[in-house]
């Protein structure tokens, strides 16, 4: 039996992950075998919040960023429609996915779900494909405007720290839900999570199983 109201998919991901980059087929794909029984929240975690520290530690104060580039080309070989720009990470280096994060959130407290999912596309796209810093304002701005966000609303969001506060939440009940990382698909009130390069059949085996029963029958105590 399918449920009158839809299933509600927690979808937590940082916008310069590459593994969320990968999974963007699977997002698509929910939409166009779902449709209006699916609803996907997008959320926001911290993993490249301060990229300039992370890299170098990581992967070495050297070369760091040069070997983090190859892992990025080499995670996403495997998949189609994954391209991935020459200038990432090598000369274009975002300090930071927080700002883009925030007004992420401040396009959808201002123009709703659908838009902002379509603004998040853009600004993957923009990185990885295109190798622009999407770090910077700006340029933010100007691609939410080109997503048919409206920027004077936008700008209030961002300036009277509704916008923040939206990503402040992510990342507490991020913390609170025990999610590990990018991209995690967060399920049934919390009670199922999905963690990194999960497959499509296994994401869509259980989007089924939570359609099939009643939300009540989720825990009998």
């Amino acid at each position: 039996m399918v449920m009158s109201e839809p299933i509600h998919v927690d979808y937590y991901s940082d916008v310069l992950c590459v593994w969320a980059w990968i999974a963007q087929p699977r997002l698509d794909e929910l939409k166009t075998q779902w449709g209006e029984q699916v609803l996907v929240r997008h959320r926001f975690v911290d993993i490249f919040g301060d990229s300039h520290s992370k890299i170098p530690n990581q992967w070495g104060a050297e070369d760091g960023f040069e070997k983090f580039h190859q892992h990025v080309v080499n995670s996403a070989a495997p998949f189609e429609h994954t391209d991935i720009s020459s200038d990432i990470w090598t000369r274009v280096r975002p300090r930071s996915s927080g700002q883009a994060h925030v007004v992420l959130k401040a396009a959808q407290l201002v123009a709703g779900e659908n838009l902002a999912q379509r603004f998040a596309l853009t600004l993957r796209r923009a990185f990885f494909v295109e190798g622009r810093d999407v770090a910077e304002m700006e340029l933010l701005l100007q691609l939410a405007e080109a997503c048919g966000v409206e920027r004077t609303a936008l700008m209030q969001s961002l300036g009277d720290g509704s916008a923040m506060a939206a990503f402040s939440s992510d990342l507490r009940v991020a913390s609170e839900l025990g999610v590990r990382g990018s991209p995690t698909w967060v399920l049934n009130d919390g009670r199922q999570l999905l963690y990194g390069n999960v497959g499509y059949r296994i994401l869509s085996s259980n989007i089924e199983e939570l359609l099939r029963n009643p939300a009540e029958e989720a825990s009998w105590c």
